[in-house]
């Protein structure tokens, strides 16, 4: 026999808790998990990101490889506190995201069009986090 959450005076959802919230830890995880794998690919393979002149805006690919290393590292920890329900966890989510999205405009130079997904990424991780009530938790 199936119950439901209307039987016990439920209204089917769970007071306090935002799917959106939800989603944009979910995507922080996934986005650190793209840039961890970016980070090791412009450490392990130069040849990989192909630019003329093996420069991009700034720094070269080894130094870009371990900045997205690290953020994408700080990006999986804080997709897990998005989730756990932390309220610090959501504003560095909205940074991070925010650094990542203006470092990838600057990665674009080796792979456009990952660089905009990765760019959407980050805008619908913030707005998620943003849009989520106060006090909502994941």
């Amino acid at each position: 026999m199936a119950t439901s959450a209307s039987q016990y005076g439920g209204t089917g959802t769970f007071p306090g808790r935002s799917g959106w919230l939800g989603f944009a830890g979910m995507l922080g995880i996934v986005l650190g998990i793209f840039n961890v794998i970016e980070g090791f690919i412009a450490l392990f393979k130069e040849t990989y990101y192909v630019t003329p002149g093996g420069r991009l805006l700034v720094f070269d690919y080894t130094t870009w490889g371990w900045i997205w290393l690290i953020i994408g590292v700080i990006q999986v920890g804080v997709g897990i506190g998005i989730l756990a329900g932390q309220t610090w966890a959501r504003w560095s989510g909205v940074a991070l995201a925010a650094l990542a999205m203006l470092g990838q405009f600057a990665f674009m130079a080796a792979y456009p069009i990952w660089s905009l997904l990765c760019i959407a990424l980050s805008v619908l991780i913030m707005y998620g986090l943003i849009s989520a009530p106060k006090g909502a938790t994941g």
